[in-house]
């Protein structure tokens, strides 16, 4: 399994950013995926999740309204569409793959679902 992120830069506050995860070495579309983030200090933190067919998704609250998980299994991608971006927004993203195919999406709100991670790239919210 790998997974790779793309798409983390610099951006201002109240701006947008699109994050990408191309996934390889197993069927994409048959598992549910996510988006987590961590910061110095703090735990890792699922910020949404999405089912396999896309169908159904999660979203972290403080997120919500503001964060657009998608995927295209045709191309085995996995995005994050970013915007009204906060300074509390810094940190470093990583997409990771359900540990089973199974995975209720309301579970994948938790970061022990997930079996395989990408190493993450780095989104910094600053003026």
């Amino acid at each position: 399994v790998q997974l790779v992120e793309s798409g983390g830069e610099l951006a201002q506050p109240g701006g947008s950013l699109r994050l990408s995860c191309v996934a390889s070495g197993f069927i994409f579309g048959n598992y549910p995926m996510m988006w987590a983030r961590q910061t110095p200090g703090k735990e890792l933190e699922v910020v949404a999740a999405i089912s396999g067919w896309g169908g159904a998704t999660y979203y972290e609250d403080s997120v919500k309204g503001r964060f657009t998980i998608s995927r295209d299994n045709s191309q085995n991608t996995l995005y994050l569409q970013m915007t009204s971006l906060e300074p509390e927004d810094t940190a470093l993203y990583r997409c990771a793959k359900a540990a089973s195919i199974t995975t209720p999406v309301y579970s994948m709100s938790q970061t022990t679902q997930a079996s395989d991670w990408g190493q993450g790239t780095q989104v910094t919210v600053s003026s």
